[in-house]
């Protein structure tokens, strides 16, 4: 019986391994399907919507770097809102940051009812850079040993860059971490677009076998408790903890929410991706339906305050357990008020701290020969931590946009679509390790054409 839910194709893969190269592919290929594109992007400032060349297609962009936890919450939003037009697609493509260990985008499509009810995982498609790959197998990097471990198919790309021997050793690594996967080799992501969709399903028992908990949400807070509450004022008393701020939600809830933890969760977490209003101490959550950032640096104690005009259940979501900041809810006699219940959940993955990016946006346009000269000394000295690099840029005599694209020491540009009466920007971003944001703005922004 065939279904009719629409199918949702992920590609996944670290940086600079291809993704984008195999989403243009796909999009330009004459398969017959109106697709549907999610991209995710690591940075303060999206840069993959300017890559992606059909412009037909509608491209829904995500930042801030891993779809899980806090961006699972946007991915929900915006897969609801193509249920309300899946009349205008056949298929949906989602391409995840290359930061992303794809078990959380996989998992959405199991864990929430009403994605469950219009989508289904077709398969998981994961990008291997054949030249760099190994460099981070061998650092036990979590995401891509992750994102090898849950693919449905590995395209091994760029194997023009190394030797067959190479090719040959890598393919049987790969396969000892995934046996299951089928695994292409290409040069340009050139692998044979039919045979990476419909894929018919995603293996959920082999992601179980991966990964024992994972129909077990992860959550951007760790803890939740429910107060009964009479009509009143009262304070959030908090001392300085491991991190600088907190990210709470708190609610009005009904009186039998008590044991309905996980279903309150997938409720109210969605409001975690959106930005929180940032509170400093002695000020008022104004709104109890809010996602708010408690501010916690350069005091011993802090306090925040809220009011209720009539006896009310409320509920409280924390980025942290309570213990960690010794949170406490007094009301205005000092009476402490302790939760009838708390439930303690499987909270989000943090990534590798030493990764970063930095996001780059300005005016003008570039000389050529100075961003060359640049990008080359920087990447000769910095190149091994530079894990990526792409822009879309506006060069000095040139009408057309000039897309910028790097991997360690490696990096080339090609021309993108005119400018035409569109004013030319500049965007860039660099991910890796040891980026020193000052430094790197300042000397791009030296490279900027004079004006005349």
């Amino acid at each position: 019986m065939m279904s009719n839910k629409i199918p949702v194709t992920v590609l996944t893969g670290f940086l600079g391994s291809g993704k984008t190269t195999l989403l243009n592919r796909i999009l330009s290929e004459e398969h017959g399907f109106r697709i549907a594109v999610i991209e995710n992007e690591f940075g303060e400032i999206g840069i993959d919507q300017d890559l992606v060349i059909n412009a037909d297609e509608e491209v829904f962009e995500m930042n801030n770097g891993c779809i899980c936890c806090t961006v699972r919450g946007d991915l929900i939003r915006i897969l609801g809102d193509l249920i309300k037009r899946k009349d205008k697609f056949d298929r949906v493509i989602l391409e995840t940051t290359g930061m992303a260990d794809p078990g959380p985008v996989a998992q959405t499509f199991f864990v929430d009812a009403d994605i469950q009810e219009h989508f289904e995982l077709d398969g998981i498609i994961t990008l291997v850079d054949a030249k760099y790959v190994s460099q981070h197998l061998d650092d036990n990097t979590d995401e891509v040993l992750a994102q090898v471990a849950f693919a449905d198919r590995i395209i091994l790309n760029k194997v023009d860059l190394i030797s067959a021997a190479e090719q040959s050793s890598l393919q049987h690594r790969l396969q000892s971490i995934n046996h299951m996967a089928t695994i292409y080799s290409a040069t340009m992501a050139n692998a044979p677009i039919a045979e990476l969709l419909d894929i018919g399903g995603f293996n959920i028992a082999r992601a179980m076998e991966i990964k024992p908990n994972f129909l077990e949400p992860e959550y951007p807070f760790e803890w939740a408790g429910i107060w009964n509450l009479a009509a009143g004022n009262y304070r959030m008393k908090m001392t300085a903890g491991p991190d600088p701020e907190m990210s709470i939600l708190m609610s009005t809830v009904s009186e039998d929410a008590d044991s309905q933890f996980l279903t309150l969760a997938e409720q109210f977490f969605p409001q975690f991706s959106t930005p929180p209003q940032v509170l400093n101490h002695s000020e008022s959550l104004s709104d109890l339906s809010k996602h708010y950032a408690l501010m916690l640096d350069g005091r011993d104690i802090y306090e925040f305050h809220f009011s209720l005009n009539d006896a009310q259940t409320i509920v409280m979501f924390t980025q942290h357990t309570p213990e960690e900041f010794d949170l406490k809810l007094v009301s205005h006699d000092e009476t402490e008020n302790k939760p009838v219940s708390e439930h303690f959940f499987n909270a989000g993955h943090s990534h590798n701290s030493e990764v970063s990016s930095v996001s780059i946006e300005m005016p003008g346009l570039f000389d050529l020969d100075k961003l060359n000269t640049w990008l080359s000394v920087f990447l000769q000295v910095q190149g091994e931590d530079i894990y990526r690099m792409k822009g879309v840029l506006g060069i000095q005599g040139e009408p057309n946009r000039i897309v910028f694209q790097g991997v360690h020491m490696m990096f080339g540009s090609q021309q993108g679509t005119s400018w035409g009466d569109d004013t030319p920007f500049n965007r860039m971003v660099f991910i890796g390790k040891n980026l020193d944001e000052p430094y790197i703005r300042t000397l791009f922004e030296s490279c900027l054409a004079e004006e005349n």
